[in-house]
């Protein structure tokens, strides 16, 4: 498959997903009340923003795939082996399980970290110092927003208490 290949078909996936989510999920199985005064607060404020989102970035990779030149390289090789793949969606779901686990003790924000960082190594990351920079970073600036700017409590666990 090709970087074009790739893209175009990214983005043809984003924008159906968007799709779905703006037409059908988010108004048939999203509830909010009326009377919500700050729209970031609202419950369909996010589901909107994101779908809206993932629709943007779908348009952008189609745009950028339809702009390369020729049929372009392969971007992987062939896997002869298949065994390792199979090994790696079993750990992923390990992982999972794990996660499950963990939540309640560790919490959220340092079990995100944990997934994060374990994820990234597992799919074989080419840029590793970048994962564990986003897997610190990410999580606790969200913690930052939705526990002191929207007020939504985000589950802390039993040895890290954040502030």
């Amino acid at each position: 498959m090709t970087q074009r290949q790739v893209q175009l078909r990214l983005g043809g996936g984003a924008v159906i997903v968007a799709a779905f989510l703006a037409l059908f999920a988010i108004p048939q199985w999203v509830s909010s009340p009326s009377n919500v005064g700050n729209i970031v607060l609202s419950p369909l404020f996010w589901p909107y923003a994101l779908a809206g989102f993932t629709g943007l970035t779908g348009l952008g990779l189609i745009f950028s795939g339809l702009r390369m030149q020729g049929a372009g390289e392969p971007v992987n090789d062939p896997i002869e082996d298949t065994g390792a793949a199979w090994l790696r969606l079993a750990a992923m779901a390990v992982l999972m399980g794990l996660t499950m686990f963990l939540l309640p003790r560790l919490g959220m924000v340092l079990t995100s970290m944990l997934v994060f960082v374990a994820s990234a190594f597992l799919v074989r990351t080419r840029h590793p110092i970048t994962a564990i920079v986003c897997a610190v970073i990410v999580p606790l600036v969200l913690y930052a927003f939705f526990a002191h700017v929207a007020g939504v409590a985000i589950p802390q666990g039993e040895f890290l208490r954040l502030p």
